[in-house]
């Protein structure tokens, strides 16, 4: 009988260790912005039956099909609402929230480089707190350029 239970175990160890070593997908982990300012609405939420895609703060912008681009090198990640925020180590006190884009590029982007398309590009700029929250604050004309141009 002890021989029987021991066998289990030793099954049960390597079924463990199995599911253990499977490929993890490739899904980002999304990113979590606390935001200094609290609005009920939030871009990306749905409000009878249509999509939010811009607040309190954002710049619109009529993209009509065309790309946003990576304005610095740096880092793209989605949020749970399918924002983008784009960081980057040049002004790293900053972030960017792209909302309204198609099939965004995540990861590591280079300056220039597509971060993704759509008919309208809600645009936000963030500043981060001395608590760890980030505020909304007006956009530079300038980072908008070099998000909308690819040189």
């Amino acid at each position: 009988m002890q021989g029987i239970s021991s066998g289990f175990a030793s099954a049960g160890l390597i079924l463990l260790l199995l599911g253990g070593c499977q490929s993890q997908t490739s899904e980002p982990t999304p990113i979590d912005i606390q935001l200094f300012q609290k609005w009920e609405l939030q871009p990306g939420d749905t409000i009878a039956g249509y999509r939010v895609t811009g607040g309190l703060g954002d710049i619109s912008i009529a993209l009509k099909g065309s790309s946003a681009y990576a304005p610095f090198d740096g880092e793209a990640q989605i949020d749970q609402r399918g924002c983008v925020f784009f960081s980057t180590a040049e002004i790293p006190a900053y972030k960017f929230r792209l909302c309204g884009l198609n099939s965004p590029k995540l990861g590591t982007l280079r300056q220039g480089d597509p971060i993704g398309s759509g008919d309208t590009l809600q645009f936000a700029a963030l500043r981060k707190q001395p608590d760890g929250k980030w505020a909304i604050v007006e956009p530079a004309k300038s980072i908008l350029e070099r998000t909308l141009k690819t040189s």
